[in-house]
């Protein structure tokens, strides 16, 4: 499977193959226009609860990632980013500006060892 992630402020590529935005909320400055060729699965993304305990800060990342882990676990969405992976190169769209410490980047691992 070929799964990648990109901030969605980057511009679309012919190269993404299916971009699919997997945040919760929709990403400030951004219109439904501006992000066409994208779907939008906020339902993959971290519980809000989760979301907000986690608030970016680096201290809270490696229990956040087994938390969300967790959470995907039991994730009926999980299946669908499979079929897509599994259809051609999939390009997992997120908001958040550090991209080491991100959901996409878990969730991007997270799929890549469903193979």
């Amino acid at each position: 499977m070929d799964i990648q992630i990109k901030r969605v402020y980057a511009s679309a590529a012919p190269e993404d193959g299916i971009r699919i935005l997997v945040d919760r909320l929709w990403p400030r400055g951004l219109t439904r226009q501006q992000l066409p060729h994208a779907r939008w699965l906020k339902e993959i993304a971290p519980s809000p609860a989760l979301r907000k305990w986690f608030g970016h800060d680096p201290a809270n990342w490696i229990v956040f990632q087994q938390r969300y882990r967790q959470e995907l676990a039991t994730n009926p969405n999980v299946a669908i980013l499979l079929d897509y992976a599994r259809a051609g190169r999939l390009t997992l769209l997120y908001a958040a500006r550090d991209p080491d410490c991100n959901h996409a980047r878990v969730l991007q691992n997270y799929l890549l060892a469903q193979q």
